[in-house]
């Protein structure tokens, strides 16, 4: 009859047995709420930035087009022009001049892409997820094995022995 019942210090093993999961649990639903938060966050922010690329297009598309107009605007700042050689300067401004069609295209196409930023943000999201729930696991086996160790305070054999004595 005495070996069915339980004493105050395997009660107290128990229930901090408990406590540690439900901390543990609770640290990583925290994470995944700050992390969802986070992937929210820089959604909203990529999708604006993404859909009023458009706009910024024919902003810099005046700025873009005349490859001697715009890339000649480009110059480097004073204090940094006598430390360059003049041949640099020169392929640094052929080199614009090369990438400024492109530049172009690449703002113009870029309402289009704010649907891959959407599906992107999801598997990031997704990844980071699962990975913060395998850390939950993880946190929950290795607080199993611990207190299978008796690594928490009491062991616990340490009741019966009491009960016996």
């Amino acid at each position: 009859m005495g070996s069915h019942l339980h004493t105050p210090a395997q009660s107290i093993n128990n229930g901090d047995r408990i406590v540690f999961h439900v901390m543990s649990w609770l640290v990583v639903l925290a994470l995944v709420v700050v992390w969802s938060l986070a992937a929210w966050g820089l959604h909203a922010v990529g999708v604006w930035t993404v859909s009023n690329a458009g706009a910024l297009s024919g902003a810099v598309s005046g700025a873009v087009s005349g490859a001697a107009s715009g890339v000649g605007a480009i110059r480097l700042p004073e204090w940094l022009a006598p430390w360059v050689p003049q041949e640099v300067s020169q392929s640094l401004t052929a080199l614009l001049s090369g990438l400024a069609p492109v530049v172009e295209s690449v703002l113009q196409a870029a309402p289009a892409l704010a649907g891959g930023v959407t599906v992107a943000t999801w598997v990031v999201w997704g990844i980071g997820s699962a990975l913060l729930v395998l850390l939950g696991v993880g946190l929950h086996l290795l607080i199993a094995m611990w207190r299978r160790r008796g690594g928490g305070g009491s062991a616990p054999h340490s009741g019966r022995s009491l009960a016996a004595g």
